[in-house]
């Protein structure tokens, strides 16, 4: 009796050690040996989106990758990566046709199948047609105005108050946009017959000039849009946008538009390498979370056995 008693309690002993160590091992599976997988996981993106940055500080256009962070059971997960809206420095371009944008928005260009892009990157130029394109050839969208320098849709003037109202209200115009062309008269080689040159300035107005620049003529509007959640936009090409779901659809942008300048990436190398050490510091204390778990893991394992 008495050897069965004993035989007994140390079989319910074993059975309690083992549940033990068993909620030991599902502790360190389901808590902090994944947390600190996930972590390191979302470091990495972080880490890749930094890289990226400190590649692109000297881009043309290129807008910087920004990481959020969220938490879920305690450890940390990577956000989806928007894109900064900040504004980039001014240098300069290779011709007078380039354009930069001092304000908020993308300009407006168009592919050959009618899709809409937006990009920052004012790298544009005139092909042999007289036509306003930009470096990956895609055409320059605009408006057309009249000689009073009025928006024109159809035969009609747009409302000049109404346009400014809906521009400082962020909303939108459904105005159509048009490809910016001057086409080249082979007779006497001037833009549209009559201009002897152009000239972009103000809030993106092109002018004809001709006689020596005593006449000016107001042509088109540059299209400048703008989106509510500008971390929404899908990058298809370096610089180069489209709308989303998530972006919402685009609404009239505002600023300046200054000729023979392109605007720089918004990434700061500085703040870069700030970050980069910091996701650094973050990626090693992952590791040595990851690597402590594994040896209880395997101690608890071999307890088991």
């Amino acid at each position: 009796k008495i050897k069965i008693f004993h035989i007994t309690k140390l079989y319910i002993v074993n059975i309690k050690r083992k549940k033990i160590i068993r909620g030991i091992y599902k502790n360190i599976m389901n808590d902090s040996f994944i947390n600190a997988l996930n972590s390191q996981r979302s470091t990495t993106a972080w880490i890749n989106a930094i890289a990226q940055n400190m590649i692109n500080c000297y881009t043309p256009g290129y807008r910087e990758n920004k990481t959020s962070f969220r938490t879920f059971l305690n450890s940390a997960i990577a956000g989806p990566i928007d894109r900064s809206s900040s504004q980039g420095k001014a240098i300069p371009g290779t011709s007078t046709e380039n354009v930069y944008l001092e304000g908020t928005g993308f300009f407006l260009l168009r592919r050959e199948d009618g899709k809409k892009l937006y990009t920052r990157l004012g790298e544009f130029k005139f092909d042999k047609e007289g036509v306003y394109k930009s470096s990956q050839g895609y055409e320059v969208q605009g408006y057309i105005l009249n000689d009073k320098g009025e928006i024109m849709q159809g035969t009609k003037p747009v409302n000049a108050d109404i346009y400014n109202e809906t521009t400082l209200n962020g909303g939108t115009v459904n105005l159509p946009t048009t490809p910016i062309k001057l086409w080249i008269d082979p007779n006497n080689g001037k833009y549209l017959g009559k201009y002897d040159e152009f000239e972009i300035k103000g809030e993106g107005i092109l002018y004809g000039k001709a006689d020596n620049g005593k006449t000016s003529t107001p042509l088109y509007k540059l299209a400048v849009m703008n989106f509510h959640n500008v971390g929404g936009l899908r990058e298809i090409r370096d610089g180069v946008f489209i709308e989303t779901e998530e972006s919402g659809a685009p609404v009239i942008g505002k600023g300046e538009v200054r000729s023979g300048l392109i605007e720089q990436s918004n990434s700061l190398l500085g703040a870069n390498i700030s970050l980069f050490q910091m996701a650094k510091m973050q990626n090693e204390v992952n590791n040595k979370l990851i690597s402590t778990n594994k040896q209880l893991l395997e101690e608890a394992l071999k307890l088991l056995g």
